[in-house]
């Protein structure tokens, strides 16, 4: 391929729309979670794929699957995990069968405010989504996303 062949262009011109798309329910389900519940769409995120965790053998994340999960790099992870723990919302403990492993859990407090941010996220990425819909760039991919039949 070429710099100028239309499939690359096409390509590129679908990742463009793709990362405009992202960027824009991000920034508004951002402006929602920060001004209710004083929540960016990253804290949000670790404490809903943590909240999903369940007790018992097998049931726990390692720091790198929390950090693939989230989309950061370890290092980020770690800070984010840190900053919500200094807030009560986190704990981390060590894991009993393996010392080098810490675990992290989202702490009562970590999910109530998770169950209190749940439906403005919900009704942010909806707004944007909608939204993203009247734009005839972005239509196509809000209409795929649609027709993935997953809840949003």
């Amino acid at each position: 391929m070429t710099a100028t062949d239309p499939a690359l262009t096409a390509l590129a011109q679908g990742w463009c729309a793709l990362s405009l798309l992202h960027g824009r329910i991000e920034a508004r389900v951002e402006r929602a979670l920060q001004a209710q519940h004083g929540l960016s769409v990253r804290e949000y995120g670790l404490l809903d794929v943590l909240s999903r965790q369940h007790n018992g053998e097998g049931g726990h994340l390692q720091m790198k699957q929390v950090a693939d999960a989230v989309v950061l790099s370890q290092s980020a992870t770690t800070r984010l995990v840190t900053r919500l723990e200094d807030r009560g919302l986190l704990s981390r403990y060590l894991c009993p069968t393996d010392r080098r492993g810490i675990y992290t859990n989202v702490t009562d407090a970590g999910l109530e405010l998770l169950e209190a941010a749940r439906p403005t996220n919900d009704a942010a990425l909806r707004e944007a989504l909608d939204e993203a819909a009247k734009n005839p760039e972005l239509a196509p991919l809000v209409h795929t996303l649609s027709s993935l039949n997953v809840p949003v």
